[in-house]
């Protein structure tokens, strides 16, 4: 296996789990890359850009993070309260009037961020050119009714998260959360990171697709029983798990560039490996010597557990803050205080506090599970193993 990049002394052990990703797992093409108190320790990358391709994975290859993306739009809602735009104990209908309809008169901002908003499905699914539009899906949820009491329970809100926070930043800012992603995070931090894929970019971007699921090892791998429930009730049309995941009908191709282009705030960033792991990298401190994004205050936010115990769409018991999803044993991170955002069938984001580590992981091979992919959880074990 021809591994690019560099591995800091002492991180070796990175390294030799990436490269057992490509051996074992089924990895076809991928980048980790990993900071420590804000200087980058780990920025390595290998295999294929296209999942179906043979071209060489390059230094600047991005893609498709899917729900990874939660974790960055949800920043943007916490930097807005930090800079005093948005109470997040207001009701959303303060910012975005017609929202107040069908019983959602007191649902409050922190619901959205914490998915107790009671909104996960819609009642009419959106076509893909609805989805993409920016318009269908905010007028769709603005006049639905939830299915519980906002604030009541929680349940992942897979698809709806992205029309919910867009258009709540499009209301208080004026501008779209991708244009304020672009100008108020990517750009002082020099991230590779779309939420609206510029179309000079688009030749950076890989093929993502399912890859082979490996025969578990003997006597190893991560076992979470709750799993088979998730898929029985995936399997079940009338279930939120399978209405959730199926906002959209008939779910959109994700190499599209018109896809790309429009960059869904739950699940269409578009990124690479390192560019995840220097903005949790800048939630948790100074990077390189400079910039930030979170004061103290915002990054007790983000990791103050909101939402705890089964989970109304995921079916397993979840852990969530303001946004960001929190440690637990449906997404297994570094530490207890750890937070960030997988993105379902591989890639993932997070930062540890405690440990001033910050990781981006992106791949573009993409497997069944929503969260603990094997694969980043092969990763997480060896930053551990460092510590």
């Amino acid at each position: 296996m021809d591994v690019r990049g560099t591995a800091a002394g002492g991180y070796g052990a990175v390294a030799d789990a990436f490269v057992r990703n490509f051996e074992q797992r089924g990895e076809r093409g991928a980048a980790v890359a990993v900071y420590r108190h804000g200087r980058k320790v780990v920025d390595l990358w290998a295999g294929t850009r296209d999942v179906d391709g043979a071209e060489p994975w390059a230094v600047d290859t991005a893609q498709i993070v899917r729900s990874a993306t939660k974790g960055v739009a949800a920043a943007v809602v916490l930097l807005l309260h930090q800079r005093g735009q948005i109470d997040l104990d207001a009701p959303v209908g303060t910012y975005w009037p017609e929202f107040k309809a069908a019983g959602k008169e007191r649902l409050l901002v922190r619901h959205l961020l914490s998915h107790r908003a009671g909104l996960p499905v819609l009642d009419r699914p959106l076509t893909p050119a609805e989805a993409l539009d920016g318009v269908s899906g905010p007028a769709a949820l603005a006049a639905q009714a939830p299915v519980w009491e906002p604030g009541a329970e929680h349940g992942y809100h897979a698809h709806t998260y992205g029309w919910l926070l867009g258009e709540l930043v499009r209301r208080v800012t004026g501008r779209t959360i991708g244009r304020w992603v672009a100008e108020e995070i990517a750009r002082p931090l020099g991230l590779d990171f779309w939420m609206g894929l510029p179309a000079e970019e688009a030749h950076r971007v890989g093929r993502i697709g399912p890859v082979a699921e490996p025969a578990p090892a003997a006597g190893g791998g991560l076992r979470l029983r709750p799993k088979r429930s998730v898929a029985a009730a995936y399997e079940d049309a009338d279930s939120l798990t399978r209405r959730a995941f199926s906002a959209i009908q008939p779910l959109p191709d994700e190499n599209d560039p018109a896809y790309r282009a429009a960059g869904l705030p739950a699940s269409g960033g578009v990124s690479t490996a390192r560019a995840l792991a220097r903005f949790y990298a800048a939630t948790i401190g100074e990077v390189d010597g400079g910039a930030r994004l979170f004061a103290p205050a915002t990054l007790t936010l983000a990791r103050t557990e909101e939402s705890a115990g089964p989970d109304r769409v995921l079916v397993v018991a979840t852990r969530f803050g303001l946004g960001f999803m929190l440690h637990g044993p449906a997404a297994p991170l570094l530490g207890p205080g750890s937070f960030g955002h997988p993105g379902r069938g591989g890639s993932l984001g997070f930062a540890d506090p405690e440990s001033g580590i910050a990781l981006g992981y992106v791949t573009n091979g993409m497997r069944k599970g929503v969260t603990a992919d094997p694969r980043a959880q092969a990763l997480i074990r060896a930053v551990r193993s460092t510590l």
